[in-house]
């Protein structure tokens, strides 16, 4: 697993303390430092720069102090460091996320990804983001240190074999922190029909035709990887569908699904992909997202 430590974005809101708590319990079980940074510029036209530079002071220690408080109550053992900066959050939290091995933002979940960031500035700092971001959702059961249930991970359909390591990876090396199964999900979609062939009994012989296939392909992208964890327990899942759906269906009382994301940039700029966006709006666990090549 990463050594390097953990950078969690704070704002005082539900979710984002929310994300404290998965964060430091993170940093715990990996023994390496936790960052609570704060990132606030904003400059209204009619009120004077002292008084806003006050304002902010007042209020980024006032958030760092209740996770300070927090932590000490929860986390006694977690190595924190609490850190404001008058920057905008999203070159703020990619600058963080240079020198982390993991980012952890607060997400609202069924909608855009919020808390922290407002809005779509959080999916800018995944889209963009060097190391793996994990958004956790401020409602639902605790997923952190109490944690149980699958890691789940998507292998796309439409990768190369490879392309999926760093994403295995993080998924197989958090399994084996945590002492969790891992499901590996394969979702594909048969080609679309000729014009001229019938349509439902040559798909259904097609589906029955490929899937083996689908299923020999999964096997091989995740052999490396239950050689490197002989000790973690895996479930391959093949499945016919969109991957989104495929994937939310197989994270249902997961404790974490990890999505990849292509690390280098679109010609329109940085994008997570659908099946990721997917997840970060839906997922009612956390979900990490991976940058690969």
């Amino acid at each position: 697993m990463e050594t390097r430590g953990i950078t969690v974005g704070v704002d005082g809101s539900p979710e984002s303390l929310r994300a404290v708590d998965w964060a430091a319990a993170e940093a715990e079980r990996r023994k390496v430092p936790l960052r609570a940074l704060h990132a606030w510029l904003w400059q209204p036209l009619d009120v004077a720069p002292v008084v806003v530079e006050e304002t902010r002071e007042r209020v980024s220690a006032a958030i760092l102090r209740q996770v300070e408080t927090r932590l000490a109550a929860r986390r006694p053992q977690v190595s924190l460091r609490t850190e404001a900066v008058a920057e905008p959050p999203v070159p703020a939290l990619l600058k963080a996320a240079q020198e982390s091995g993991l980012l952890v933002l607060g997400s609202r979940g069924h909608g855009a990804v919020l808390g922290f960031l407002l809005g779509s500035y959080g999916l800018q700092v995944i889209a963009s983001a060097t190391c793996p971001v994990v958004a956790v959702r401020e409602a639902g059961p605790d997923r952190g240190e109490a944690a149980t249930g699958e890691v789940v991970v998507g292998q796309q359909a439409g990768d190369a074999d490879d392309a999926d390591n760093e994403v295995l990876a993080f998924a197989f090396g958090y399994a084996a922190l945590h002492g969790a199964r891992v499901r590996a999900v394969r979702a594909w979609n048969l080609p679309v029909p000729d014009a001229f062939r019938p349509a439902a009994m040559e798909r259904a012989v097609e589906a029955a035709a490929l899937e083996p296939m689908e299923r020999a392909r999964l096997a091989a992208a995740v052999a490396p990887w239950r050689e490197r964890y002989p000790g973690v327990p895996v479930v391959e899942h093949v499945e016919l569908g969109n991957a989104g759906q495929v994937l939310l269906s197989a994270a249902a009382g997961a404790r974490l699904l990890v999505v990849g994301r292509r690390a280098r940039p679109y010609a329109l700029g940085a994008r997570i992909g659908s099946t990721a966006y997917a997840a970060l709006h839906h997922a009612g666990c956390p979900v990490a997202v991976v940058p690969h090549d």
